[in-house]
């Protein structure tokens, strides 16, 4: 599992297909996809499916882990290799027992929803957002670099990923902090040149 260049999008975070933005993105060298189809303007249904096994099949070539956001009923459809779960979303505790063999992320972004989740049950945490961000309208509040050595400190041995605000200019600061990874959406869709974007993280 290689979390350092995690990419997040969904065909409402692209103003182009969002199959050759991936097509860019993998090749430049991103290690982790997630499909997130959420919120305004998103897929659904039939549509939500055929776009997300157009996307996995772009990462199976190049062998990208494919995580589903949140979507139980896309994991099996799509092979999806893991899946990530906020805190609004599905209990930690379902998730784990219906995918036992499955990589499971947990989104935590402050001390009290740590304390509240059973975080042994996660293979990696996504932590932020780091810095305030434009792409998800319910994000918390930033909590910047810190939050990534807050969470090192007590579990040394979870990998721990960057979410949130997060652009080629600041990315180097969550790696110094201890992040395993960085998680970005807008900083690949919205980049004029993607492959030099993913080098930059």
């Amino acid at each position: 599992m290689n979390l350092r260049r995690y990419f997040i999008m969904g065909s409402q975070n692209c103003d182009r297909k969002p199959e050759n933005i991936l097509e860019e993105a993998a090749k430049a060298g991103i290690t982790a996809f997630q499909f997130r189809e959420k919120g305004e303007r998103s897929l659904s249904g039939h549509e939500k499916l055929k776009l997300g096994r157009r996307l996995r099949d772009i990462c199976e070539h190049y062998n990208i882990t494919f995580f589903v956001n949140d979507d139980i009923d896309l994991v099996e459809p799509l092979g999806a290799d893991g899946i990530h779960v906020g805190q609004g979303d599905i209990r930690l505790e379902k998730v784990r027992g219906m995918f036992p063999d499955k990589i499971v992320g947990l989104s935590v972004a402050n001390q009290t929803e740590v304390d509240n989740s059973p975080i042994q049950l996660a293979d990696y945490l996504g932590a932020g957002s780091i810095f305030a961000t434009p792409s998800k309208a319910d994000a918390q509040q930033a909590v910047g670099p810190e939050w990534i050595r807050t969470l090192k400190r007590q579990y040394p041995d979870m990998p721990v990923v960057g979410i949130g605000g997060i652009t080629t200019s600041n990315a180097a600061s969550v790696i110094d902090a201890g992040a395993d990874g960085v998680a970005v959406i807008s900083a690949i869709t919205k980049a004029d040149n993607i492959k030099r974007a993913v080098k930059n993280f």
